[in-house]
């Protein structure tokens, strides 16, 4: 096979120039073994070169490196043109399946390849095989690999491990982390699974999220609205005559939980009763709320009107927080709060003076929701909106802690006044209403009473507050309560939160740290589950390829016996004995795939075989890859 030397001499320079480039391309090299077809190499997914639309003027300017190394020169301009590549035994014009950017990224990266590591040519005259015969040094790396006898070159991007450093080739149970560890309030807390408190709220949330109705008991709800279906209400439903309307939006309003058609995800549909949208207009304030992500803040997903009740509604979508409960169920709903507030007849005297942790809430509490409630507010009048629902009835708590506005919207299209020419004329002096109530929802709080708000109340609710917590959130309270005569904004009370919000931050990163902790051990879980999975259709399969004993013969037989070792050992009584570290144990051992013997014991207890876990780990994969064969129709 005869080259010319400027084809050498072109395709090294091409080498060199991409690796300087750091290309993640392969590169082919001359081979003397004659070219097959290929059949078994068809890339799945090429990757095109990041390099082939820059051009070369704006290029150069980036080519030149900050800090230059004597045994690095300049990069070539010489190269193939894009999509050819030369292989031995054809020209470039006939390999079309493999070239240096059709090669499968996803290939290179799932698998290390054989031949060692190689460095980069430091002259461009010099040839490939001098470039492999060359002695390592400190430099940039490529990988070799031969695939239908065409021998590629490729940078390996993977950083080399330290000499010395070796990591496990397996997966097993870790140790809690130190800083997890110190912070567990339970020393039994569960060492595989996640904690119980934590699960406990999980599958409540889960339930609630999948509950439904007897439609035959509940006729007044209808099967479907709109694009949405299976409601299911989230609090009493209104009596059919009631004719009294609620005292914060002025309607008859209820609640569903349901499933949209279109993305099959769950939402809360808010309906007004008796509404009929006569205007349009207002839905430019519905947009806006829409654009709204945050934290703290019940997204607002679309509104729509709907006859599906028997009467004109307005029904608006929201994002479901199933597990969410009021404000006002949470810390308002205790009769006896309101004691310190109520006036005593003649000859009674007052009872003891609520004290934080004895009738008061922790200060840490209520700082926390000041937190949550103003960065709301925050985003809601950058927006250039007004939240105008800051009360304890309409802020959801889920968790312990965690606080979000909901029904945010629902005010701006019920009271749209169609004569004003601009719908954010009135969002400044709805925006100072907002820090009125916030002041209000922080003093209630504080007072851990919802009478403490009334004007009657304000003197002594503020004394209770002077005496039993910080100066700070006194002050926050009177700059809240108090009228201004200049416009207030939200971020005038961030100096008085101070440095409680890196309180905040830090015990939110701390309750990141215990969740992930606690997703560590369910990640090793669905590890076994996979495994148990796989070993289950393999075991007592009644017939397979028209043999009804290949479950009992061969490498299949050995993991039925390892099925009874791992679930069917019994005591020296004859009793189940059940261990769930042994079971653990030996599948961790068994998908390592470890050098340690083990005893299998036919039930006739006649046979005792001893193989390694690493022989198990052969048949099981081997009887695993022959099922799968076998449901591709590929046996």
């Amino acid at each position: 096979m005869q080259f010319g030397m400027s084809e050498q001499i072109s395709m090294n320079l091409e080498v060199k120039d991409n690796i300087k480039r750091g290309q993640k391309g392969l590169f082919p090299v001359f081979s003397m073994t004659p070219n097959p077809t290929a059949s078994e190499f068809i890339p799945k997914g090429g990757s095109t070169s990041r390099l082939s639309n820059v051009s070369q003027s704006s290029m150069s300017a980036f080519s030149q490196a900050l800090f230059s190394h004597p045994s690095m020169g300049s990069p070539a301009t010489a190269g193939l043109a894009p999509g050819m590549s030369l292989s031995a035994g054809s020209s470039p014009l006939h390999s079309p399946k493999i070239t240096p950017h059709t090669s499968p990224a996803p290939r290179r990266r799932s698998h290390t390849p054989n031949p060692a590591n190689y460095m980069v040519p430091t002259s461009a005259s010099a040839s490939v095989a001098n470039a492999v015969s060359q002695p390592p040094s400190t430099g940039q790396v490529i990988q070799k690999e031969t695939v239908g006898g065409t021998t590629y070159f490729y940078t390996d991007t993977t950083p080399a491990p330290l000499t010395g450093m070796v990591f496990p080739n397996y997966h097993i149970y870790h140790p809690a982390a130190p800083h997890v560890a110190y912070m567990q309030p339970k020393a039994n807390a569960p060492s595989f699974f996640m904690a119980d408190e934590l699960r406990q709220e999980l599958i409540n949330r889960h339930l609630i999220t999948m509950a439904q109705i007897d439609q035959a008991d509940i006729p007044a709800v209808p099967a479907e609205v709109d694009s949405y279906h299976s409601l299911f209400p989230l609090e009493p439903l209104p009596p059919p005559n009631r004719i009294q309307k609620t005292s914060n939006f002025g309607y008859i309003t209820s609640c569903y939980k349901a499933v949209n058609s279109k993305d099959d995800l769950p939402y809360c549909l808010r309906r007004i009763h008796g509404f009929r949208l006569v205007n349009t207009k207002c839905m430019v304030l519905v947009d806006m709320w829409k654009k709204i992500q945050h934290s703290n803040i019940v997204t607002l997903r679309e509104v729509f009107t709907t006859k599906a009740f028997g009467e004109h509604s307005l029904v608006f979508a929201y994002d479901f927080h199933a597990g969410g409960e009021t404000m006002m169920s949470r810390h308002f709903n205790d009769p006896s709060a309101d004691a310190y507030f109520t006036k005593r007849k003649w000859g009674q005297h007052d009872g003891p003076l609520p004290r934080q942790h004895a009738g008061l809430l922790p200060e840490s509490l209520i700082w926390a929701y000041i937190v949550q409630l103003s960065s709301a507010l925050r985003t809601i009048h950058t927006a250039g909106l007004a939240c105008r629902v800051m009360d304890p009835t309409k802020i959801l708590v889920t968790g312990k802690t965690r606080l979000r506005v909901n029904c945010v919207g629902i005010f701006d299209v019920l009271t749209f006044d169609n004569s004003q020419n601009n719908p954010l004329a009135l969002m400044a002096q709805f925006q100072q209403a907002d820090l009125i109530s916030l002041g209000k929802v922080v003093l209630a709080l504080a007072c851990n009473s919802l009478s403490g708000i009334q004007r009657e109340n304000l003197q002594k609710a503020m004394e209770l507050v002077t005496i039993n917590y910080s100066s700070d959130l006194k002050n926050l309270i009177l700059y809240l309560l108090t009228d201004q005569n200049r416009l207030r904004s939200v971020n005038d009370i961030m100096p008085m939160i101070g440095a409680r919000f890196y309180t905040q931050l830090d015990a939110a990163q701390m309750r990141n740290d215990v969740i992930e902790e606690d997703l560590a051990k369910e990640v090793q879980n669905g590890r076994l589950f996979r495994l148990l999975a796989k070993l289950g259709t393999i075991n007592e399969r009644p017939e397979f390829q028209k043999d009804p004993t290949w479950s009992e013969t061969g490498d299949r037989y050995l993991l039925k016996l390892f099925r009874d070792h791992l679930f069917h050992q019994v005591t020296e009584a004859g009793t189940p004995w059940i261990d769930l570290s042994h079971i653990i144990s030996c599948l961790n051992k068994l998908d390592a795939g470890v050098p340690e013997k083990i005893s299998l014991i036919s039930r006739d207890e006649k046979s005792v075989l001893v193989v390694t876990y690493s022989d198990l780990k052969r048949c099981f994969e081997n009887t695993f890859q022959e099922l799968i064969a076998a449901a591709n129709g590929q046996l």
